[in-house]
This record gives C-alpha cells, sequence and structure tokens, in this order.
C-alpha cells in the first residue's frame, strides 16, 4: 500500500523511464483528449474543485494511475494506492483507517486508488461502499476490464465511468521524443508499433535499448534485435496474445495435452491475466467438449473459483488440472453448432406465435381463450413422455439442429433422441 502526498518527488537515478517522465501537470499527460481537452468531462471534473468517485477503464499504460495521483495533487488530497492483485481486507481496513486519521488531523480528504479493481471479489468490492457514501475518501477504481461485468453494481452506481483510449501514433511518437533516446524514423516506427497503444511499454521497451546501447543511435534491426531477447511479454489486445490463445484452443480441440499445458504456461509466463484464461478455458468446455463430457464444464468453473480464491500461484494449478482435462475428454461440438443454427434461423425468421395448448392460462378469460387446451402433461405420460406432442410454433419447418456425435456422452444422448423421435413418428402415424 502507497501512503502519503509526496507524489512527485525528484526522480532518483535508479527509478524506470516511464516514472521519470510521468506527468506532473495535466497539460503534460499525452492523449485521453476526449477527456481532457478543454471543457472535457475530465478537465471539468478537476477544474471544478469537487472530487467524485470514478472508474477509469482503458487499456494497459493509458494512463489510469497517473490520473488518479494527479486528483489527488489536484485536490490536494491524501493518496493512498492498493493492487486488487497484492491487496486484501486487511489493506482495505487499513487504508480506511488513515484515511480517518488524515480527516480528523488535518482535515484533508483522501483519494483511494484500487488498480485493476476488478481483481477483487465482491466482498472486497462491497466493503468500500459505506466509506464511499459516507464521504470519507473518493474512491477512483483503474481496469483493463468492461466495468459492467467485473465491477459490481452497487460500486458502479456511485462512480462516473470514464472510457480511456490508447495512445495513438503521433502521441507514442511525442513520448519517444520526450525520453530523449536517438532513435531512427525505422527504430521509431517499430516502437510505435511493438507498444500497440501502451505508454508505460513504450518506454520500458526504450529502456533497455538505452541500456543495451547508452551511447545511440539506435536502428530498427537494433530495435528488433534486442526487443526479440529481453521481452517475452504482451499485452492483451496484441497479436501475439491472440496467436497465442489460438494455439492453446487449437491445442485442446487436438485433445494434445502436453501442447496444451505448454501454451499455458507459455501465456501465464507471458503476463496473461489468470482469470481470462480460465474464461476461454470455460468455453473450451462447451464448444469442444460440450455434452460428450459434461463434467469438463463443472472442472472449468471449479478450476476458476479456485484460482479467485487462491490467486497466483497456487490457483494456477488449477486451470493447468482444467486444461489438461479438456485436452484428454471426449470431443463434441454439436451444443456450439446446434447453437449457431438455431440463433441463425431466428434471426432470419419473423415472430411465430407461441401455440395455444402449451401457452400458461393463470386466468381465466385465458383458459375461454384457448390457453393451454389439450396440453399433455409429460410426467402423467409412459416414461414421461408425451409421444407425438409438438413444442413448436405452427408452420416451423423440421429442423434437426442438434446432432450429437457418438463420443462419450453423447453416444447414449444420441441413442435416446433416435428412440424418442421414433415414437413420435409411431404417435403420429396412429393419429393419422
Amino acid at each position: 500500500m502507497s501512503l502519503g502526498n509526496d507524489l512527485f518527488g525528484k526522480a532518483q537515478a535508479a527509478a524506470p523511464l516511464a516514472e521519470k517522465l510521468r506527468p506532473r501537470t495535466l497539460d503534460e499527460v499525452v492523449g485521453q483528449k476526449h477527456l481532457l481537452g478543454p471543457g472535457k468531462p475530465l478537465r471539468a471534473a478537476f477544474e471544478s474543485g469537487k472530487p467524485h468517485s470514478m472508474i477509469l477503464w482503458g487499456p494497459p499504460g493509458s494512463g489510469k494511475t497517473t490520473l488518479a495521483r494527479l486528483m489527488a495533487q489536484a485536490f490536494e488530497a491524501e493518496f493512498i494506492a492498493l493492487s486488487a492483485v497484492l491487496s486484501g481486507v486487511k489493506d482495505i481496513r487499513d487504508a480506511v483507517q488513515v484515511a480517518e486519521q488524515t480527516l480528523s488531523t488535518s482535515g484533508r480528504r483522501t483519494i483511494l486508488f484500487v488498480d485493476e479493481v476488478h481483481r477483487f471479489n465482491k466482498a472486497q468490492q462491497d466493503a468500500f461502499l459505506p466509506f464511499v457514501e459516507g464521504g470519507l475518501f473518493t474512491f477512483v477504481g483503474a481496469t483493463t476490464e468492461n466495468p459492467s461485468f467485473e465491477v459490481n453494481s452497487a460500486l458502479l452506481s456511485r462512480a462516473t465511468v470514464y472510457v480511456l483510449e490508447g495512445l495513438n501514433e503521433e502521441e507514442l511518437a511525442l513520448l519517444i521524443e520526450r525520453s530523449g533516446a536517438k532513435l531512427d524514423e525505422q527504430a521509431k516506427s517499430r516502437l510505435i508499433g511493438f507498444a500497440d497503444g501502451d505508454a508505460r511499454r513504450l518506454l520500458n521497451a526504450i529502456e533497455i535499448l538505452i541500456n543495451a546501447k547508452p551511447e545511440g543511435p539506435i536502428d530498427g534491426a537494433f530495435v528488433e534485435e534486442i526487443l526479440a531477447k529481453n521481452l517475452r511479454r504482451f499485452d492483451k489486445g496484441g497479436e501475439q496474445f491472440y496467436d497465442q490463445i489460438s494455439a492453446l484452443h487449437k491445442s485442446v480441440r487436438g485433445s494434445d495435452a502436453d501442447a496444451s499445458l505448454y501454451w499455458l504456461v507459455r501465456m501465464l509466463d507471458g503476463g496473461a491475466d489468470p482469470l481470462y484464461l480460465a474464461r476461454r478455458i470455460v468455453r473450451m468446455a462447451v464448444e469442444d467438449v460440450g455434452l460428450a463430457d459434461p463434467r469438463a464444464l463443472r472442472l472449468a468453473l471449479d478450476a476458476t473459483e479456485t484460482y479467485e480464491r487462491l490467486g497466483s500461484p497456487e490457483g494456477e494449478l488449477a486451470l493447468a488440472e482444467a486444461v489438461l482435462y479438456m485436452a484428454v475428454a471426449a470431443k463434441s461440438n454439436a451444443v456450439y453448432n446446434a447453437y449457431n443454427a438455431a440463433r441463425a434461423f431466428v434471426k432470419g425468421d419473423g415472430t411465430r406465435p407461441v401455440p395455444l395448448h402449451i401457452r400458461n392460462a393463470p386466468t381465466k378469460l385465458m383458459k375461454n381463450l384457448g390457453y393451454g387446451k389439450d396440453y399433455r402433461y409429460a410426467h402423467d405420460e409412459a416414461d414421461a413422455f408425451a409421444a407425438g406432442e409438438t413444442y413448436f410454433p405452427d408452420g416451423m419447418p423440421e429442423v434437426g439442429w442438434y446432432r450429437p456425435t457418438e463420443r462419450g456422452l453423447e453416444g447414449k444422448i444420441r441413442e435416446k433422441l433416435e428412440e424418442l423421435r421414433r415414437r413420435n413418428e409411431e404417435a403420429i402415424r396412429k393419429r393419422k
């Protein structure tokens, strides 16, 4: 936990380049003109003199931490920083205690900054609510994930969401100029492409290059050589990231356990968000294993919950277990194909009315109109199956979207569906 108001002390020689170049004023911030330009929302918030709680949602290196620090400076507030990756409920309590002490002794308010707030669970996020409502501190959360899905609705309703953008090429070029690095145009171009909108990633790469060649000048070939040797990490939106997640998914689909484990570990080692990987593993369970082995989905969800409780590195073992299970499980994409086929049909079809016999009839009027008439209660039929009954709207063409494979449990599902289909056809023949 970082406490204190000495936010912008003199940069030490050992300070990273990204820290040395961190803006000291709002006008020094590179990027986010849609929020910080004259008359824009965040600029107006800073100039109002009245801080308010907010969520800063944007990609890595877009300036979320910088804006939170500048806010504390602008409002002459105490600044407390928590990382949801490293902090727990005890750290939240400590922050509250410091904020209370600051308010009672100096009358100053506190800006509480929570980096990667989406990593906190519901209980941890709820712990902030009474203090945000009571005005003890102004809450500023930073997240790379969509807050609509990752932040509790109660906390979200008390904070304004500001969407930050990755830096464009012109803005990244300005940062290169401020760094003072001696780079030729080809080197600058490759660095800008490598950064992919992330200011911190750009400055960290420049620092590596300067340390490798302190006298300069640095050309494009040198950039490629040094970065290939020193940087394995990747960002969520980068091409390398999507190449590797594709490799992981295809290895699982191809039932190669070792390759699946390799790509999982490569991505964890490269800095991928383990919870993102957990969500992708759940997707594999429903897309590629499906009803051939329904246990796969439960195992994937259990692995996700285990990681949420234990974190890294202990929880990563649960992800490895889930990936290996997905790889060796029986495979079926029948559910995936059936869903897509049904979705395509509904999208191109008209709105067909629900047949009267399967409509709900909670009132006398509805019963008089024929709602629920002639409905056959399946549990009163032989084997709890109303042979020959139809549940589709009138006039629907015959469909066969779900086509189970013969692999795993789906083999038995296939046999059952074939038997039910036979009984339906027999009942319809007798009716005629």
